[in-house]
């Protein structure tokens, strides 16, 4: 029995602490949804067309909680992670697709986090290899000194820091009227508005969420008994990074997106600017900066974690965060890897964030057909008949991904040409 299922075991007879026993692993990779690359297209979005996006946000919660639950079901009762579980039932051919796909939206992931820390370092001035020198150290004794829970721990209380820009978007006075006005008319009928629509779609719904999630409630020493609290968890914390995303979006629509509307903010420094124009210059940077780094730390501990759980499950190398370094060698010489490399990239300053963001975000649109295909289908083939997915509900949420695949595939076929 591991250390994390033995403090489970023990909460279990108290029940507040039970729950927070088995909460995390959705908050953390939720509050690693809401990444730089994720908040850049909340704060362009509230730039350019102020509210008029801003139902999305809440739109997508729910379709963010239905891909979840399934990959927390699926690792749950099968007792499996993502591309092991592929590799099982569809053979190695179509798990190392899968994995090989992860790892490239992994490292795209990681080279978009770095450099919107980089940007926040720039801030205050902080020259690029310092930040991103301190970051990759941090990182690697996150990992290295301890197990999944410390992990799981650090991970959640640096994501807190994003909770600053809810206190954001109150402090920049929205008006409710133009709120109002925002959420009833809809261009629809407009390209713009529509490619940044399947941007902010691509931004949430991340092909590493789905291995993430479903590795770190097994390497958390979960079972199918802790199903339902695993379920509150996945939607406490879609509730949680909608409302971030949700809360940059108003600020920058309740700011620049009155005083200079349809200019899109692209750069830290230009979120920061349209924040520190409500709060003031030493507030509105240091509140930004926190939201940012907290969010661009815990996507690059999921991301890098993502990649190394994925890379094990097809390979068969011990995986967990459990095991000791000289244990599990590849997996923490990956989870090492993958941020080294990432680190020096950013640092060498041959990536632009701008343009990485971008590339990014088109790349998770257009892996998202590959992705929640397979999720659909091994929570249709692979779940026992108690767990299986009810017709009516096995039909919805067929629906839902297939249009959230559909549109995130259109949307990144069309930035690749609008690129």
């Amino acid at each position: 029995m591991t250390a994390s299922s033995q403090t489970i075991k023990l909460a279990s007879s108290t029940k507040p602490l039970y729950w927070l026993s088995i909460l995390g692993p959705g908050l953390v990779v939720m509050l690693a949804d809401t990444d730089a690359g994720s908040l850049i297209t909340s704060a362009q979005s509230g730039a350019v067309w102020g509210y008029k996006l801003l139902a999305l946000q809440f739109i997508l919660m729910p379709i963010l909680y239905i891909a979840q639950e399934l990959t927390v079901r699926l690792g749950l009762v099968t007792g499996m992670g993502h591309g092991e579980l592929i590799k099982h039932h569809f053979g190695k051919c179509w798990a190392w697709l899968s994995v090989s796909t992860l790892v490239v939206s992994c490292i795209g992931a990681i080279l978009s986090e770095f450099s919107g820390l980089a940007g926040v370092g720039e801030l205050f001035h902080i020259p690029v290899w310092e930040t991103i020198t301190l970051v990759v150290s941090f990182l690697l004794a996150v990992a290295w000194t301890g197990s999944y829970r410390s992990v799981e721990r650090i991970a959640i209380s640096i994501g807190i820091f994003e909770l600053a820009f809810l206190w954001v978007a109150w402090e920049a006075r929205p008006i409710g009227q133009e709120m109002i006005r925002g959420l009833t008319n809809i261009p629809w009928n407009n390209a713009s508005y529509l490619y940044l629509a399947a941007g902010n779609i691509g931004a949430v719904i991340m092909p590493w969420m789905i291995f993430y999630q479903q590795s770190a409630v097994l390497d958390k020493g979960l079972n199918v008994s802790h199903l339902k609290v695993a379920r509150w968890d996945t939607a406490i914390g879609a509730i949680i990074t909608q409302l971030i995303m949700a809360a940059l979006l108003v600020v920058t629509a309740a700011t620049i997106g009155k005083t200079n509307p349809h200019v899109p903010l692209n750069t830290v420094p230009q979120i920061s600017d349209a924040i520190t124009s409500s709060l003031g210059m030493t507030a509105g940077r240091i509140l930004f900066a926190l939201g940012v780094a907290g969010a661009a730390l815990v996507a690059s501990i999921v991301v890098s974690l993502t990649a190394a759980w994925g890379l094990g499950e097809v390979m068969g190398f011990r995986r967990s965060l459990q095991d000791h370094p000289k244990e599990a060698p590849w997996f923490y010489g990956i989870y090492s890897l993958a941020l080294i490399l990432g680190g020096v990239l950013v640092a060498s300053g041959f990536v632009n964030l701008v343009n990485l963001s971008v590339g990014v975000e088109v790349m998770n649109a257009l892996l998202l057909p590959i992705v929640l295909g397979f999720l659909y289908l091994l929570a249709l083939r692979c779940l026992p008949a108690s767990y299986r997915l009810k017709k009516s509900y096995a039909i919805l949420s067929g629906i839902i991904l297939l249009i959230t695949s559909l549109f995130g595939l259109f949307g990144g076929i069309w930035g690749s040409f609008v690129a």
